[in-house]
């Protein structure tokens, strides 16, 4: 909203609005400030309402300004100056618009097969930090921003990310890795039971035919649980298209474990993790630097992994 005199509001027939993204090097700069760039409606008593139409993107800095104009007979118009320059940046996805990337990333989750371990792949000097430094402990880091601009655990959720797709011959984690030639196992159960809440955080791809799912482990009531509770969508832990877990049925039966086949889950577990809860081994197969999704940008153009609100 802009103050104007009762004068400036009797006379003002049109307001121009000109929404630019911020420009770091110089925030109060538009491309055309000798110009209005949009004409948007006619004036309204107040207080003015006035309507325009955009595709706005999430957390993304944004800046505005306003100037008013009178039709004149000839059908020029006489133009103010320029308010003073607004700004503001957008919100995060609300549950609605990721309950609709859920809905998509549905569509690529295939069928479900079995496993048995979450693992995650680092460098030697990881794990040495971790032994020597932290007490055993892999401790929460700070989720970076790859994926989906305004997937709200990005830059403000902490977690240990782990994997836990399968090779379809093995049934077996895959030989190579893009994150680092040592691999910490840990049996499915500690991180995933009844005591868990699971939430779907993301879904995108990076210019690549496979799709990747980000998922969020988290146990029950701690705080990690407390900020996904009113900001992403809650799975059902026996029954979801990406990560399930099936309690035992009958004494000494085993729990069952199940992840989708057609998307890479990525797995941000929520507290910390002690390396004597699994084991840490060399592995068999190559790394692959060129698939690390480490502050990688989603596809904008994607018509599979994109939803309407923006990018």
């Amino acid at each position: 909203m802009w103050d104007m005199t009762p004068e400036d509001t009797a006379r003002a027939t049109h307001f121009f609005i000109d929404l630019s993204r911020k420009d770091h090097r110089d925030p109060n700069r538009f491309k055309h400030r000798d110009v209005p760039t949009k004409l948007v409606a006619k004036a309204v008593p107040l207080p003015m309402a006035v309507r325009g139409h955009w595709f706005l993107s999430p957390c993304t800095d944004y800046c505005v300004a306003v100037q008013t104009a009178v039709r004149q007979a000839d059908g020029d118009y006489l133009v103010s100056e320029w308010s003073p320059v607004v700004e503001f940046c957008t919100g995060d996805y609300a549950v609605e618009h990721l309950q609709q990337l859920q809905e998509k990333a549905k569509g690529t989750a295939g069928r479900l097969l079995k496993f048995s371990v979450f693992y995650r792949n680092q460098h030697p000097e990881y794990f040495n930090h971790v032994r020597k430094e932290c007490g055993g402990w892999m401790h929460p880091a700070l989720k970076d921003n790859s994926g989906s601009h305004g997937s709200p655990v990005n830059g403000k959720l902490h977690g240990v990310f782990f994997s836990c797709n399968t090779e379809f011959d093995t049934g077996l984690p895959p030989k190579d890795s893009p994150y680092g030639p040592l691999r910490f196992q840990i049996p499915a159960e500690h991180l995933l039971n009844h005591n868990i809440s699971l939430y779907f955080a993301d879904f995108y791809c990076m210019y690549t035919a496979y799709h990747y799912v980000v998922l969020v482990l988290a146990p029950v009531g701690s705080e990690g649980d407390n900020y996904c509770r009113t900001r992403l969508p809650m799975l059902d832990l026996a029954s979801n298209p990406f990560l399930t877990y099936t309690p035992p049925q009958t004494p000494g039966e085993e729990p069952l474990f199940c992840h989708a086949s057609g998307a890479i889950l990525e797995v941000l577990f929520t507290e910390p993790v002690h390396v004597d809860q699994g084991t840490v081994e060399q592995i068999s197969g190559h790394q692959l630097m060129s698939l690390t999704t480490a502050n990688a940008k989603k596809d904008p153009s994607c018509k599979v992994c994109n939803i309407s609100v923006g990018r």
